[in-house]
């Protein structure tokens, strides 16, 4: 089996490992959200960061273009002037908490990403988010880490390979979105 074989068979395998029920709590969490006008955070390193933007993009606009409904998210990790000055000044350990501390109200959603579910910063960010009284989602890999632990609903993919938690975290978004962006 060639390489890319391998890849795409062990990708299908880690996909097998996504609980749908729990994606359908987070799509009913997300329409609560938007029905409500609540505001949706969404935060993530690296990969994560990237996932989190793609997912806001998607349901920015393809899930509230010329809809009467639309949804109020916004990732934390597209801010390069506000993450480098808190990370300069602060330190990178807040960057997404500082952020929330100016948005985030009582009922809002919160959605960390974190393959390890082990990053400082998203634990900060989940740790605020549930001590205001936010609905917390979490998308882990491997065992959940600690922020599947914290998060009040935990969509763990749990394979050991990094790619391959990031590829099936894109799939779990994209479930969510384009379940709105297909009715």
């Amino acid at each position: 089996m060639s390489d890319p074989q391998q890849y795409k068979a062990a990708l299908l395998e880690a996909i097998d490992h996504i609980d749908t029920k729990l994606v359908d709590q987070a799509i009913e969490w997300f329409r609560e959200a938007r029905d409500a006008s609540h505001g949706i955070f969404v935060c993530g390193n690296g990969g994560s960061a990237s996932t989190a933007t793609h997912f806001t993009c998607d349901m920015v606009k393809g899930a509230s273009h010329n809809r009467d409904s639309r949804f109020r998210i916004m990732s934390l990790a597209d801010s390069l002037a506000t993450i480098t000055a808190y990370s300069n000044d602060a330190g990178y350990d807040c960057v997404f908490v500082e952020q929330l501390k100016n948005f985030a109200q009582p009922g809002d959603l919160v959605m960390c990403i974190s393959g390890s579910g082990n990053s400082p910063n998203v634990l900060r960010a989940m740790e605020y988010a549930n001590s205001i009284g936010c609905k917390t989602l979490a998308l882990t890999g491997r065992d959940g880490g600690k922020l599947g632990a914290m998060a009040q609903l935990n969509i763990q993919v749990s394979v050991p390979h990094m790619g391959r938690i990031e590829d099936a975290h894109m799939i779990v978004c994209h479930m969510i979105a384009y379940h709105f962006m297909d009715s």
